[in-house]
């Protein structure tokens, strides 16, 4: 079975990760099971120097798996090797009910389009088939999909479960 997909697509600073805080709470609350993948578009660290995963991989390991009572991890270094698709990634997440992705604006899944009206960032609606609403700081005339304010987490999220048929 497919795994079910909603993606939040937008440029810096628009409020991209604060929405997807915000949708993986309420889809929790009514008893979701939700996994997230965040692009990241430089160098990020989930360990930090002197701990002993740290220096594990600085050591050379491939792959070092950290693991406690409440949570585990494994952390993949590259090394020269190329970045895992979104695909890829997908295969290896446990099943949950919807995957909410924020970054990958130029995959082919749907996504929301999120927009602050202040900043002076060109719309991804209209051009991008896959943007299939839009959850903004304001009204938007005339807008090729539904417009959502950005902060109606309940009503985006209701959107979210009509559109990707959650039940």
């Amino acid at each position: 079975m497919m795994q079910k997909i909603i993606g939040v697509a937008g440029f810096k600073n628009a409020g991209k990760t604060t929405l997807v805080e915000k949708l993986v709470a309420e889809l929790a609350k009514r008893g979701f099971k939700i996994s997230t993948v965040k692009h990241a578009h430089h160098s990020f660290d989930i360990d930090h120097e002197g701990r002993d995963s740290f220096r594990h991989r600085k050591a050379g390991a491939a792959e070092v798996a950290v693991v406690s009572g409440s949570r585990w991890a494994i952390i993949n270094e590259l090394r020269g090797e190329p970045e895992p698709t979104l695909d890829e990634i997908l295969q290896k997440l446990a099943p949950c009910d919807l995957v909410i992705v924020e970054g990958y604006k130029r995959n082919t899944h749907d996504k929301i389009e999120v927009r602050n009206l202040a900043l002076d960032h060109p719309p991804l609606a209209g051009d991008d088939p896959t943007i299939i609403a839009v959850a903004a700081t304001g009204a938007i005339a005339g807008a090729p999909v539904p417009v959502f304010d950005r902060d109606d987490v309940t009503a985006l999220v209701s959107f979210i479960i009509k559109h990707t048929g959650l039940s």
